[in-house]
């Protein structure tokens, strides 16, 4: 069937605006999905799919990658980071087959959030899951992991948040991406080093499914389950520093006013 060429993907649907987005483009989605995943959204376009169809991928690799990684053994460990990358690619050519096809909709805009708030959860608890030895819903680590995704989701609530606040006030959803930092010379500082240790980034699902692979491979190596379980207790760690330290970077900024 008919559909758009690849130069008009990429011209469309891959603005510049979107690659140089602060927040909301991933790392990875700049430093190579975004090379390829215009030729899946090209696929995608011409067997007619529509945007929210490929959102709805977007959430089925999420929650599939949780799935499997609550299994044991390096190949569940490898089976979910390639999921994620589905993930990470539906999550690109989404967006790129709505501005293509001028399809952008409130509705995908909400699935896509829904799709992350999913995925991280979802793979938080199959580690927590990993982590325990056994395919059960109780234990000390099922609890942690559960305990991470919860955090995890509450972090992404305090973001999502901003805006509702900005929208009940009258405020412009957006803000500028100067109003992120911190009014605080001392919490500014913590902000760039956080910046540059990335340590927030272990709860996220591109990056935490390269752990689980890595954490895997290590356990293989050398019998048991140490550098799981080192993982999951990490993730645990992190998520509740980020909730308190992500928290106030919100309130000392100039985002809710």
């Amino acid at each position: 069937m008919a559909g758009p060429t690849l130069a008009e993907l990429r011209s469309e649907g891959q603005p510049q605006a979107v690659i140089d987005r602060l927040n909301d483009e991933h790392w990875a989605g700049r430093l190579y999905m975004r090379k390829f995943s215009p030729r899946a959204t090209w696929v995608f376009a011409r067997l007619g799919w529509s945007p929210n169809a490929v959102t709805w991928a977007f959430i089925v690799c999420g929650l599939a990658a949780g799935l499997v990684v609550a299994f044991g053994g390096l190949g569940p460990a490898i089976a979910g980071a390639v999921l994620i990358q589905g993930y990470l690619l539906f999550d690109c050519s989404d967006g790129e087959l709505a501005r293509w096809s001028k399809r952008t909709s409130v509705s995908g805009i909400y699935l896509d959030g829904v799709g992350h708030y999913l995925g991280e959860a979802a793979l938080l608890t199959g580690l927590g899951i990993r982590a325990q030895g056994h395919l059960t819903l109780s234990g000390g680590y099922v609890s942690a992991g559960l305990g991470a995704a919860l955090l995890a989701s509450i972090i992404k609530a305090e973001t999502d948040n901003v805006a509702v606040a900005r929208a009940k006030s009258g405020l412009p959803g957006k803000h500028e991406d100067a109003a992120l930092a911190p009014r605080s010379g001392g919490l500014a500082l913590a902000r760039r080093l956080a910046s540059v240790l990335r340590l927030h980034r272990i709860t996220q699902a591109v990056e935490l499914s390269l752990l689980i692979l890595v954490a895997a491979i290590v356990d293989t190596a050398r019998g048991g389950l140490t550098a799981t379980r080192v993982l999951v207790v990490a993730c645990v760690a992190v998520a509740a520093l980020m909730v308190l330290a992500h928290l106030a970077a919100i309130l000392a900024s100039r985002r809710l006013r």
